[in-house]
């Protein structure tokens, strides 16, 4: 599926996914069985008949994505996928996806949107300048990044900058993000905390996708 919709604007919706099924090997009842299957999941049963220029773009795209997945797939390449999609057409298309994938159907597609991608992918590969410069896991690809933590107190946090084995990267007003440099040093840290406040919070961060994007890719 490109990015680009490549799709007949002035065809009707059912005529032209049916087309398309027929171009996958699909029978002409099979083609408009499936595709009237998937205009009603993504709520688009009543346009069946609309021409395509006279949806929205993000319609546009849910009809562009039933024109990938209807034939039964054995591999799905897409290209940004998600793009103009509203969220509960992003939800419907993440249930889609791991349909095929249950079904033991690869999927490939590339993506600019994250959290998205965090979401739904077994495995990444960061490209820049056409380069790989990452690749593996989501929590393989955070398992480089330093591990940080956030500690919510009732009170102000700035004293904590002066604990050894402590590195704090940021403090503002009770909450202190802090990197563990001793191990151990925590204990002594949260000690310290609960004689002069209350704890409100004390956990990982998790760094987002884009965090390591930044890093690998600068």
């Amino acid at each position: 599926m490109p990015e680009e919709r490549g799709l007949y604007p002035k065809q009707r919706i059912i005529d032209q996914l049916v087309y398309l099924g027929r171009l996958h090997g699909m029978s002409q009842v099979n083609a408009r069985a499936s595709a009237m299957e998937h205009l009603e999941r993504f709520g688009l049963a009543d346009r069946a008949k609309d021409h395509v220029e006279k949806l929205s773009l993000g319609n546009q795209q849910r009809v562009q994505i039933i024109a990938a997945v209807m034939a039964a797939p054995t591999l799905l390449v897409l290209d940004e996928p998600f793009s103009g999609l509203d969220p509960a057409a992003v939800d419907q298309m993440a249930d889609v996806l791991r349909e095929h994938t249950r079904r033991g159907v690869p999927i490939l597609f590339s993506s600019h949107q994250l959290d998205l991608v965090d979401r739904l992918c077994d495995t990444l590969v960061i490209l820049s300048d056409g380069r790989v410069v990452a690749a593996g896991t989501p929590d393989g690809l955070r398992g480089g990044a330093a591990v940080r933590h956030r500690l919510v107190l009732s009170s102000d946090a700035g004293w904590t900058r002066d604990r050894p084995g402590i590195h704090v990267a940021d403090v503002e007003g009770s909450t202190a993000i802090l990197e563990i440099l001793t191990p151990g040093a925590e204990r002594e840290l949260l000690a310290e905390a609960l004689r002069r406040s209350t704890v409100c919070s004390y956990a990982p961060i998790v760094p987002p996708l884009s965090e390591i994007y930044r890093e690998v890719t600068a």
